[in-house]
């Protein structure tokens, strides 16, 4: 299933029904007085986050939701019959936005949590309500209300503890493999993530944690550069960053410490929240450069790094058990002693 994280709907809650002006008018009961009935309300719409959906995709195509009038009222006090609410079914983790005014409507992080989108109009009034010591025939009566509508945009944000950040290659998604069961694509060319994953890892017998690896940055991200800030929404739950820099040896030569400044510079650029959440340096592919320990003492000073940093094969699964571990003591998850 092609993975859809944004979309844009409108939805129109139903009318309300109109009240009636009706006349009690039977054999033997003489000036039998006011019996016009209520209007019935109109259906309103609802979004519910379902932990049994996990992408956006029903809305990208089906973007008109409208929901039935209620039924006008009748004669002999009977009133008319309320629409049925319409349900949308989204992702946890959705932020609904009304698109017009960017105003938050809801931020659905719970699985059944429940936003209005639209109300339903109520109904009108039939003219058994104007009936008074005074106005033994009222016709009076009121019209149901419009319900509203509105234009929506459904962004979704995944629910992970920790981000991966890093540029295309760089190994990601062989970490997230070697620490949990996720199974990313992975190859020896760039962008071969095309969407968010999520793996669970596990620490110890009862400690875990959620990871997300996003599509790479690369420096002019924001200018839209290959496939530029599009997923880094998926970020701003976390609470914790593993930036992973490459330090294997290439043919260009190229510099690390360059380029953990360029994912730097494109994070700041794109929000300046997650730019300042906690970041960890993990230095990736150490099993293909003999001299690692010199490489990362370099880029470290460089960078004027003052952090935490680990180093890592994540094709060898070489020291990812002890970022790991930290991560969960950071997270307050440690396993407790046996």
């Amino acid at each position: 299933m092609k993975f859809i994280d944004e979309a844009r709907i409108q939805v129109f809650a139903g009318n309300g029904g109109n009240g009636v002006a009706a006349f009690r008018r039977e054999k033997f009961i003489p000036r039998g007085g006011p019996s016009g009935g209520d209007g019935g309300r109109g259906g309103s719409i609802w979004a519910i986050a379902d932990s049994n959906i996990n992408t956006l995709i029903d809305y990208r195509f089906a973007r008109l939701h409208r929901a039935r009038n209620g039924e006008n009222g009748r004669n002999r006090d009977q009133y008319g019959k309320g629409a049925e609410d319409i349900e949308l079914r989204v992702p946890v983790g959705t932020v609904i936005r009304d698109n017009e005014s960017g105003d938050l409507i809801a931020d659905l992080t719970m699985h059944g949590e429940r936003a209005l989108l639209a109300k339903g109009g109520q109904g009108g009034l039939g003219n058994l309500h104007f009936k008074s010591s005074t106005n033994r025939a009222p016709r009076q009566f009121t019209k149901g209300e419009p319900g509203e509508m509105r234009e929506i945009a459904f962004e979704l944000r995944v629910l992970a503890d920790v981000g991966l950040l890093g540029l295309p290659n760089a190994g990601k998604s062989t970490f997230i493999r070697a620490v949990s069961s996720a199974r990313p694509k992975v190859a020896d060319y760039p962008f071969t993530t095309l969407s968010p994953q999520l793996g669970v890892v596990r620490v110890g017998h009862a400690s875990s944690f959620v990871i997300a690896d996003i599509p790479g940055l690369i420096e002019g991200a924001a200018e839209g550069a290959g496939l530029g800030h599009q997923f880094l929404r998926h970020l701003a739950r976390t609470q914790l960053l593993l930036h992973l820099v490459d330090i294997a040896p290439t043919e260009d030569g190229a510099d690390p410490a360059k380029d953990a400044r360029a994912i730097v510079r494109e994070l700041k650029k794109y929000d300046a929240a997650l730019h300042a959440k906690p970041r960890w340096l993990v230095f990736n592919k150490t099993d293909l450069d003999p001299e690692h320990t010199r490489t990362v003492a370099r880029i470290l000073k460089s960078l004027r790094w003052k952090g935490p940093w680990f180093e890592v094969s994540a094709i060898k699964g070489t020291g990812c058990d002890a970022v790991c571990r930290a991560v969960a003591k950071f997270l307050g998850r440690e396993s407790p002693a046996k």
